[in-house]
């Protein structure tokens, strides 16, 4: 464990579910990697994680709404399909009369992952947590848990910071760190082994700037 040093939230966050959820952590001591603890790639802007994408959500928020991860809290995962944005943005706006028409839910800085009648989702306490995507080899950060109505809840994904829209961002406070590129299909999602990245060698961690979402 080690104390935190500095946080830098983006400037352009205002509120739970607007653009912008996403801070960097300085920490005041190095990390030690180990076989359980390991650095994830940061993708490059322009890297896209296409629909149907099988990635990983990991976290110790609750297992249901209402219902808290009982001891020994082990960290859990699931595994959730990567959901186009203007797809996502459709199901947001079905049966939710507080929502006009024309207005854009999920903004150009999101990623939404799951599926369309519920099933499995981030939930309470996982805001900050990482989808994770496995490709050629590596893992790479794709998005932050940040928002959602509910758990699990039929046309309602979760949305995730798309860490992409924000890789120049991270860059001008790191400036020696490698941004990943890749290009990246739904063929064979999970192909390659795991390892520690040389990517990230790095004293900073990508966190979510809320810690709760809006369930």
């Amino acid at each position: 464990m080690s104390a935190v040093s500095t946080i830098y939230i983006h400037p352009i966050y205002q509120r739970p579910g607007s653009s912008g959820d996403i801070a960097l952590i300085k920490l005041q001591n190095p990390v030690q990697y180990s076989d359980y603890v390991m650095p994830i790639c940061v993708p490059t802007q322009d890297v896209e994680f296409p629909s149907d994408l099988n990635c990983f959500v990991t976290g110790w928020g609750s297992i249901k709404s209402g219902v808290s991860l009982p001891s020994p809290q082990t960290l859990q995962k699931v595994q959730l399909p990567i959901i186009d944005r203007g797809a996502c943005d459709s199901l947001y706006h079905t049966n939710n009369p507080t929502a006009a028409a024309n207005a854009t839910l999920i903004q150009w800085d999101m990623i939404c992952a799951g599926f369309k009648d519920g099933q499995k989702d981030a939930c309470q306490g996982d805001s900050g947590g990482p989808l994770a995507c496995r490709w050629d080899g590596s893992w790479l950060l794709a998005g932050l848990v940040s928002w959602g109505f509910g758990c699990a809840i039929p046309n309602r994904p979760g949305v995730y910071t798309r860490v992409t829209a924000y890789s120049n961002w991270i860059q001008q406070y790191v400036p020696q760190f490698q941004l990943t590129p890749a290009v990246i299909t739904v063929s064979d999602p999970t192909n390659g082994s795991v390892g520690p990245s040389s990517y990230l060698t790095l004293l900073f961690f990508l966190i979510s700037l809320l810690m709760h979402k809006l369930w």
